[in-house]
């Protein structure tokens, strides 16, 4: 249950996430002048916690949907669900770690 919860979670943030960028974007055939204030209070370390908050949704989602699709097209997706549950989460920390580690030195260290 947790990991459906997880899934529509991940699915909203990612949501608005898609709908921001696409109205802070826009703003560059408005005024560029605009545009280039608007990513500029991007670049600050609340942002880039945002950012790696967003990936590591984003990530789960991804991986998550692999294993819905296993689940409804595969005959033995029912009986291995959990262990396709552990394997998602598996798959999450080996990409998030790495990520984490070098998008947060940059953020914090600014190299």
């Amino acid at each position: 249950m947790w990991s459906w919860v997880g899934h529509r979670i991940t699915g909203v943030v990612i949501f608005f996430f898609l709908l921001v960028h696409v109205l802070d974007t826009s703003l560059v055939r408005v005024s560029p002048e605009a545009y280039t204030a608007v990513i500029g209070t991007y670049k600050n370390p609340i942002m880039g916690l945002g950012e790696a908050g967003l990936v590591a949704a984003i990530v789960f989602h991804a991986f998550n949907g692999l294993r819905i699709v296993a689940i409804d097209f595969w005959k033995k997706g029912n009986k291995y669900q959990a262990r396709l549950l552990w394997a998602v989460l598996i798959l999450w920390v080996v990409v998030m770690v790495p990520f984490l580690i070098r998008h947060l030195s940059i953020v914090f260290g600014g190299h």
